[in-house]
């Protein structure tokens, strides 16, 4: 499974570029390059930008596969290689999403561009509320705080509330743009997580540093 994880992760970032090579002759000189907070364009770019998305995609390919080799002992991610090769698939499959909904516009499509782009946000925060449990204490992924990073315990406890958080936002967040309702209101819930997050990683510390129990 891990391997099927690996060359998913790599198949990406070379459909993107198939993807944009075809569609390239089609694109007009100057394609949006941004979105501002209304959905609206307000950035431009030559064509040729159409190939950075990809060039992105292959450049966080690389450094994902670092990872595990960067990770120092007794923080290894190959302790959770399964579940980080889930999450570089994730990763990769968000930012082609975002590729394929760049290249709708300039080629006569419309689509409601950051409404599309939230919904696969809090899509992406569930999934990975689905495997946050099982990440173990590293420098590279999961809620790594000073709290979590200095002690196992309060690693493994703050993840698994975590877990429950990121499902709990991604699906609230995923109804609130269905919805149709402001931006701001998925951004707020997310804000909201992280500091619920956070805030249980420094108290559980406190309470275990108070009983000597780290």
């Amino acid at each position: 499974m891990i391997k099927i994880h690996w060359i998913i992760a790599c198949l990406l970032p070379v459909a993107a570029l198939c993807l944009t090579a075809t569609v390239y002759p089609s694109l007009p000189e100057r394609i949006p390059t941004h979105w501002n907070a209304a959905g609206e364009v307000d950035g431009w770019g030559a064509k040729s930008m159409a190939f950075l998305m990809p060039g992105v995609m292959v450049f966080m390919l690389g450094l994902l596969s670092a990872v595990p080799w960067l990770s120092p002992k007794h923080f290894e991610v190959d302790a959770f290689r399964g579940t980080y090769a889930f999450i570089v698939v994730l990763v990769m499959a968000f930012f082609g999403f975002i590729h394929v909904l760049a290249l709708l516009p300039p080629l006569g499509y419309h689509v409601p561009f950051n409404k599309m782009i939230m919904a696969a946000m809090m899509l992406l925060f569930m999934l990975l509320g689905n495997v946050l449990g099982k990440v173990q204490r590293n420098f590279f992924v999961g809620v790594r705080t000073p709290w979590t990073l200095a002690s196992e315990r309060v690693w493994t406890e703050t993840h698994r509330v975590a877990a429950w958080v990121f499902v709990g936002v991604g699906f609230l967040g995923l109804i609130a743009t269905l919805l149709d309702l402001s931006i701001f209101v998925p951004i707020a819930l997310f804000l909201a997580g992280v500091i619920a997050i956070v805030g249980f990683s420094l108290v559980r510390y406190k309470q275990l540093e108070r009983r000597g129990q780290l």
